[in-house]
């Protein structure tokens, strides 16, 4: 096996944690209408359901680089699996609500946690030259997940009063394949070295990375370690030396959430149903935005190293600010005809995988120094998270009350300010190793 196949291996292996992410989170959106008569919920209990696998990433994000930095990078993903080989069990088998929601809860630690270490893993363990496209392989694989639940809830429907059982507990096998692959990686070299001081494995995995610079990259973290020793001081990500790539890190996770990407996913069903379409076309509706998603988030993967993470946001942004201010317009103005609004949000789910769904993951993982990255990943995903959790929760509400002219444009407004993020504050990174970033970004 050459080392580009030996990486591409190693990468697509921990983007399995992606694609467990992209199904579970999409999951729900085919299983939520029924749930709510099954248990007799009321409107809060109904997006408690939906957001419970939410509450439960947001506290894997945030706790995420714990593990990450005590057990390591590869033994973290290994317990990543085996939470959401339970909760796909859990969920499926519940016999009532509480249950339900303990064992979503468990799914969501998963998504949460697997936010922060895969994406950290592929990062340490890429070469600079095929870095962005290589960490935007967890991407393809998240919105490969959510495609294969849209699919499977639209082919498992028609089983009856427990097709929502069948729907959650098909995940069971993507999360034992996870589980099975995730022994037959290497541990991260960088974490091997700044963690542990086990020069000679990091030596021997980096040697397998990429046998013409590793040496050079083996002296450039030695020299990182040394400096971190002289310092005296334990790194710790919120002081000063940090702050610029905190700022980018929180801005773009939030950003990433307000455009009302994980709104649009979770109640895909019920939005096209809003504007005449019949629960069966809404369904299929929803599967042809996960294609979409999926083909456009694929041609991100492959020119996120020629043409840049900022370009692709440039475009990305100009892009979600048109469709979604043409969707809030069909709603003022009641205009559904022609499949109007489905078109406008297949065009949406477009530019969002070009540009912030293929960039975020990349873009978080590779601007903070070795020292911090996984408290630093901790943060952006636990900004994400955070941010996706309070959107779905409310998603309902809001457009029940407001409409969705007033919601649509609330997205909209914020993809404004994200272009003028991008234009004002974001840096490119692509072909850069992580330890010439760091000098970029850190204050010394």
């Amino acid at each position: 096996m050459s080392q580009q196949q030996r990486v591409f291996f190693w990468s697509i292996t921990a983007a399995l944690g992606g694609f467990l992410f992209g199904f579970d989170t999409a999951v729900i959106s085919g299983v939520e209408q029924a749930l709510q008569p099954l248990w007799n919920l009321s409107v809060w209990e109904h997006g408690l359901t939906v957001s419970m696998a939410l509450i439960g990433t947001v506290l894997g994000a945030m706790l995420g680089g714990i593990p990450a930095d005590r057990l390591g990078r590869r033994q973290t993903l290994f317990w990543i699996a085996v939470l959401y080989l339970v909760s796909s069990l859990g969920s499926a088998l519940a016999t009532d609500w509480s249950l339900f929601l303990v064992f979503r809860f468990m799914g969501g630690l998963g998504v949460g946690a697997s936010s922060v270490s895969a994406p950290m893993y592929i990062t340490e363990i890429s070469p600079a030259r095929s870095r962005g496209r290589l960490v935007a392989l967890f991407q393809f694989n998240v919105v490969l997940g959510i495609l294969i639940a849209y699919l499977s809830n639209y082919l498992l429907q028609e089983l009856g009063d427990n097709a929502w059982r069948w729907m959650l507990g098909v995940q069971a096998v993507p999360s034992l394949l996870f589980l099975i692959a995730v022994l037959n990686i290497p541990e991260s070299p960088r974490w091997l070295l700044l963690k542990r001081g086990r020069v000679d494995e990091a030596r021997e995995v980096l040697r397998m990375i990429d046998g013409d610079n590793y040496e050079q990259t083996l002296n450039a973290l030695q020299l990182s370690a040394e400096q971190q020793t002289l310092s005296h001081k334990p790194a710790r990500l919120f002081s000063s030396r940090y702050k610029t790539p905190i700022m980018l890190a929180v801005l773009f996770a939030v950003f990433n959430q307000v455009s009302g990407i994980n709104a649009i996913i979770y109640y895909a069903p019920r939005i096209f149903e809003m504007t005449g379409l019949g629960k069966s076309s809404a369904l299929l509706s929803s599967a042809g935005i996960g294609v979409v998603n999926l083909l456009f988030t694929l041609l991100a993967v492959n020119l996120i190293d020629r043409f840049g993470r900022r370009t692709l946001m440039l475009i990305g942004s100009v892009g979600l600010i048109v469709t979604l201010g043409l969707v809030a317009r069909a709603f003022y103005v009641e205009d559904f005809g022609s499949m109007s609004v489905p078109i406008l949000l297949f065009v949406y789910i477009a530019f969002f995988a070009f540009s912030q769904g293929g960039v975020i993951w990349v873009f978080i993982s590779e601007i903070f120094p070795n020292e911090v990255r996984a408290d630093g990943q901790a943060l952006g995903s636990f900004t994400h998270w955070l941010m996706a959790a309070i959107i779905t929760f409310t998603f309902p509400y809001f457009a029940g009350q407001l409409g969705g002219a007033y919601t649509f444009s609330f997205f909209c407004l914020m993809m404004v300010l994200q272009l003028v993020f991008v234009l004002r504050f974001m840096p490119e990174t692509k072909g850069t190793s992580l330890e010439q970033v760091e000098k970029t970004f850190v204050v010394h």
